[in-house]
């Protein structure tokens, strides 16, 4: 990831963030936990205060567009965005599984 650009940069004090959209240059698509290090190494902040709405590239380009929400704390974040959903095959899921398998057999 070479060149970073500023397209957007909003400030919103109601949620108590900032709302940026940048440009950069890569030769994959990046990866959420790249980008929130890139914004949050761009914008001078800590990458738990960082939520990336999404990752948009063209066809054949190098060329992505990050559209992220910086929260000025964790807190802030926390209160305003919404949990993000367990995986399906994720290991909890499966142990609560058995425990329920084993109670019934008993």
């Amino acid at each position: 990831m070479k060149n970073i650009k500023i397209l957007k940069q909003q400030e919103n004090p109601l949620f108590n963030r900032k709302e940026v959209e940048i440009i950069i240059e890569a030769n994959i698509t990046p990866k959420m936990s790249e980008a929130e290090a890139l914004v949050a190494k761009e914008f001078s902040s800590h990458a738990d205060n960082i939520k990336i709405r999404k990752i948009k590239g063209r066809f054949g380009s190098k060329n992505f567009i990050i559209t992220a929400k910086i929260y000025n704390s964790k807190e802030d974040k926390d209160k305003i965005e919404p949990k993000e959903k367990k995986k399906k095959g994720s290991q909890e899921s499966k142990e609560s599984v058995t425990k329920s398998e084993e109670s019934k057999k008993e």
